[in-house]
């Protein structure tokens, strides 16, 4: 057990050439390894290194960027090199390496960033952990957005990797010191807020220069490389998402044995709202995916079930456990679990837990009017009947099932009715 807490502290060596070039057709890509000036731990000198480790800590691990070629590609032209994010970030941009960043470290802020391209009209936090988001919102001011995707799921959150896109200020800084994070990812950190949140020693705090341009990769695809055990490679292009406003989307209807279904309510301006950030949010969740989003702020994710009516229960069964965590946090100071150790102990009465449990019970874990989104569509009523009890009042999918009238039918004779759109786009993300 002492070697493997060692591990962790550990930076591996790491022998990945400095260069790799890739030859695409008639085309060669250029690639250079990034790397960042730290102090060695034992002698105090300043030497090159990249990353800390793979995603596990006896997982050598390497980062490139790409430097050379443009490629094309059957006249879809792919991102050229000088378009930096993650792979840009430099010395001046590592404000604080912390315990100095792996791969998943990296990874996360790219899955946020991946998401936060969608949402740069309002100040926005993603906070990620193991590359699927725990808490997004977009809110009036930067503290607020994330002080909405912390409570959104502060249990997940531990740890996490926090994305915002806006400058960080020192009341936000402050804010987000009380927690425990792995990284903070930002265009830029105002007078006093590198500071604080360098009270946190272990903190990887990162600038990342073109987060004020990421509004312009929604519409730059890359090339994804998926390597298989036998050293195969399965190559495809980056998915654009086609929806972009409202307008793009179309109130659900479909034939079925020549009778024609449509959803009969047509969505509000609010209910527009939710569902485009929900969409949104969706392109960063491994399949299969069911979220619930309410006020711009994710309600419950459920990410990566094999099933779609079982993680739509996984969704709404884990926005009940975070409501009540957050009701308990807001009102005692402590987590929910902490409060039935403590109840259990004999230190608090049961009433205590019985409060929270009936204000959640009510508030049904804060679903009540939210929006209910699909990656895929469903393939029978029953995963959005699992919405529909626990009282959303829109739904967003792709559609194309066999099933959409029953789909349909189920939204038309809720009472209150539910609304839903179709995206005509799936986003599977594994």
């Amino acid at each position: 057990m002492k070697e493997l807490k060692q591990m962790y502290k550990t930076i591996m060596a790491d022998h990945f050439p400095d260069e790799i070039t890739v030859s695409f057709g008639q085309t060669t890509l250029t690639y250079k390894k990034c790397t960042w000036k730290i102090k060695d731990e034992k002698t105090a000198e300043l030497v090159e290194k990249g990353l800390r480790y793979g995603e596990n800590p006896d997982q050598e691990a390497a980062i490139y960027k790409l430097t050379g070629g443009n490629l094309s590609v059957a006249g879809c032209e792919y991102i050229n090199a000088g378009n930096y994010l993650v792979g840009g970030i430099d010395d001046d941009g590592l404000i604080q390496s912390g315990k100095h960043p792996g791969k998943t470290n990296l990874t996360d802020i790219d899955s946020a960033l991946n998401i936060l391209k969608f949402l740069m009209d309002k100040p926005s936090a993603v906070i990620i952990k193991h590359n699927n988001p725990c808490g997004v919102a977009s809110a009036a001011t930067l503290m607020e957005a994330y002080e909405k995707a912390n409570m959104a799921d502060r249990i997940a959150a531990f740890g996490g990797c926090l994305a915002l896109n806006r400058p960080v200020d020192a009341k936000t800084a402050s804010l987000i010191s009380e927690n425990y994070l792995e990284v903070v990812a930002a265009p830029e950190y105002e007078e006093g807020a590198v500071g604080i949140l360098s009270k946190r020693k272990n903190l990887r705090v990162i600038k990342i220069k073109n987060i004020d341009n990421l509004e312009r990769f929604r519409d730059l695809r890359y090339i994804d490389f998926k390597a298989l055990i036998d050293g195969s490679l399965i190559v495809q292009q980056s998915q654009i998402n086609k929806i972009r406003q409202k307008e793009d989307l179309e109130r659900a209807r479909c034939t079925y044995k020549g009778k024609e279904y449509a959803i009969e309510r047509p969505p509000t301006d609010k209910e527009y709202e939710d569902m485009l950030f929900g969409w949104y949010v969706e392109q960063g969740v491994t399949s299969n995916s069911v979220i619930y989003v309410k006020d711009c702020v994710t309600v419950g994710i459920g990410t990566g079930e094999q099933d779609r009516v079982g993680v739509a229960e996984i969704a709404a069964y884990k926005a009940y456990t975070k409501y009540a965590d957050a009701v308990c946090f807001r009102k005692h100071g402590i987590p929910y679990k902490t409060l039935e150790l403590e109840v259990l102990e004999g230190k608090r009465s049961k009433e205590f837990l019985n409060e929270i449990d009936d204000d959640t019970k009510k508030a049904k874990g804060g679903l009540i009017g939210s929006a209910m989104v699909s990656d895929a569509f469903f393939p029978f009523r029953d995963g959005v009947d699992v919405g529909i009890s626990q009282g959303v009042t829109a739904v967003i999918q792709p559609g194309g099932s066999e099933r959409d009238f029953e789909v349909i039918e189920a939204c038309n004779s809720a009472k209150p009715e539910v609304t839903m759109v179709f995206t005509g786009q799936r986003v599977f993300k594994h």
